[in-house]
């Protein structure tokens, strides 16, 4: 064989060397992004259902407390309106067992923690919405990677023909400027 032969199996050899790794890294980088979408997705279902759960979580609770304060509000109605001694007698029970659940919640909650319960629910609104901003900057940042990738010389010219294309970047949506609301 000649030496221009082999300098031309050489230089092809080498050629399809580079496709086949450029190839592999466009592989590579595609499911980079689609796993990171992936994680995007898996955040929204984890508010999806982390948000409800606590939300009634919290509403089990303040219905807990305001069950224990109409309790007291209801005795003491009950014991300013008693006209007779047994009137006064069930009343004044009433009073007592709903104070003891009042005093018990008390001890137990000091400050009855329904304002706990919702500062827990601000701090897992704000940690969730947090890791949904972190998985879409992570996605993002993927994204520009393989837009770059396909995008420069040599993968451009064969990219599109293994049908590699960009990808789009996540973007807030029109009214992402707006502070979402969070009704009880």
């Amino acid at each position: 064989m000649s030496k221009t032969l082999l300098g031309v199996i050489a230089a092809i050899v080498i050629v399809v060397g580079m496709l086949f790794s450029s190839y592999n890294g466009l592989v590579s980088l595609n499911e980079n992004v689609t796993g990171k979408w992936a994680q995007v997705e898996n955040q929204l279902q984890r508010r999806n259902d982390l948000i409800p759960n606590l939300v009634n979580t919290v509403k089990g609770y303040a219905a807990h407390e305001t069950e224990v304060f109409k309790a007291v509000s209801d005795a003491r109605a009950k014991l300013g309106g008693a006209k007779t001694v047994a009137e006064a007698s069930a009343a004044n029970s009433e009073m007592n067992s709903a104070l003891s659940r009042l005093l018990m919640v008390a001890e137990n909650y000091p400050d009855l923690k329904a304002n706990a319960n919702f500062t827990q629910l601000q701090d897992e609104l704000a940690g969730t919405e947090n890791r949904i901003a972190v998985a879409r900057k992570d996605y993002n940042d993927a994204v520009q990677v393989y837009n770059a990738k396909i995008k420069s010389l040599p993968a451009s010219l064969y990219a599109g023909a293994f049908g590699f294309s960009a990808r789009d970047y996540f973007k807030a949506d029109e009214g992402a400027q707006k502070v979402p609301q969070v009704k009880f």
